[in-house]
């Protein structure tokens, strides 16, 4: 099945045989030498020397992480939203008693560094801020990184990314920008299967941890316990052994082909979808200039059922598509190239939703 998603992304036979190991102690030396081994490999895509802990849980438990342990009842947060992702963070930052500010952008913008500085002057009192930096909802990437955290360190707020769906496949320079917390998640450009959350945490983070430990319960997500328990080669809870397997082996291959080359990879690839999609008369929802490398988001025709396409793709030409999430259901496809794909990959994948699109009824 040619897998054409935003995540799960396909996982390549020597990482899903990597995961077949013999299961060992993780309370031994063979996991701690593997879990030292590959938080040192994680710490070099994310570009960083702050501590990083894996955790046993789907990117949402990353999410939900930085909020627990970076926010308090009743403190004020900013939560920038380009789409779903956004506004799962909205909902979160809700959930656990913090005074949410929204600033939400129309579907395919990319956040206005402006309009975040107007925000965060109206309200001294926001302490956080939250962005996703590649937003799969829309196929759009925030191009403002750098200049983000500058702004909100000048305002003496804490930075929260969402890099989930964008780093380990398109650049993200944690030290070098200065970003106090960075997400991410084994199921997108990783290579590995679902089930495993990155959490980076500089000591900006670390000190707003402390000020907040007793204010806002926490347990399972309590990163401090994380940081302790990898100082012995252990995670406080029990891992997803397995899933280290595949990520060690995955951060080889990752390790052989460069960073670089995979930042190229998925731009080359990333042109070519959105070239191949607007051959076929296609709109992309993402405005010009912010269209992400990972995902492609485009607007379904008038007259043309997305549901249709996607049966068509995934049962006459194996090929699996995306459809839109909230309020872009049943308006939108999404184009997944992320992870372990290449150029053939992709060609079959715009066949396959050429002729899809062609047996729905769809003439350009």
């Amino acid at each position: 099945m040619n897998l054409r998603i935003p995540g799960p992304t396909t996982v390549p036979a020597e990482v899903a045989q990597a995961g077949a190991a013999e299961m060992i102690n993780h309370r031994g030396p063979e996991f701690a030498a593997m879990i030292a081994r590959t938080t040192e490999g994680v710490k070099k895509v994310y570009q960083t020397s702050n501590d990083v802990e894996t955790l046993t849980a789907s990117g949402s438990g990353a999410m939900e992480s930085a909020v627990v342990n970076f926010t308090a009842p009743g403190m004020h947060s900013l939560v920038v939203s380009i789409g779903n992702f956004g506004e799962r963070f909205q909902d979160l930052v809700g959930i656990y008693g913090g005074v949410l500010v929204k600033q939400e952008y129309k579907g395919g913008q990319a956040a206005d560094l402006n309009k975040i500085e107007e925000a965060l002057k109206a309200d001294p009192e926001i302490r956080t801020v939250f962005i996703t930096h590649n937003e799969t909802s829309t196929g759009v990437t925030n191009p403002i990184l750098p200049d983000l955290a500058a702004l909100v360190h000048a305002h003496d707020a804490l930075l929260v990314v969402d890099a989930i769906s964008s780093l380990s496949s398109v650049e993200v320079k944690t030290d070098e920008w200065d970003l106090d917390v960075v997400l991410s998640g084994s199921q997108k450009g990783w290579m590995v299967a679902p089930g495993l959350a990155f959490v980076s945490v500089n000591e900006r983070a670390w000190a707003r941890a402390d000020e907040t430990a007793s204010k806002q319960p926490r347990f399972y997500f309590d990163l401090r316990r994380h940081q302790k328990s990898l100082e012995t080669g252990q995670t406080p809870w029990t891992p997803a052994v397995s899933l280290f397997f595949q990520l060690d082996k995955a951060l080889q291959m990752m390790e052989a082909e460069g960073l670089e080359n995979i930042f190229a990879r998925h731009h080359k690839i990333g042109s070519m979808v959105r070239d191949g999609i607007r051959g076929m008369g296609l709109e992309l929802v993402a405005d010009e200039g912010v269209e992400s490398d990972t995902v492609t988001a485009f607007w379904l025709p008038e007259g043309v059922n997305g549901s249709e396409v996607t049966k068509i793709a995934r049962d006459k030409y194996n090929t699996v598509f995306a459809g839109g999430q909230g309020n872009l259901r049943g308006k939108i496809m999404r184009f997944g190239h992320l992870g372990a794909m290449n150029e053939a990959d992709i060609q079959a994948g715009l066949d396959a939703l050429k002729n899809a699109f062609a047996d729905a009824g769809y003439k350009k």
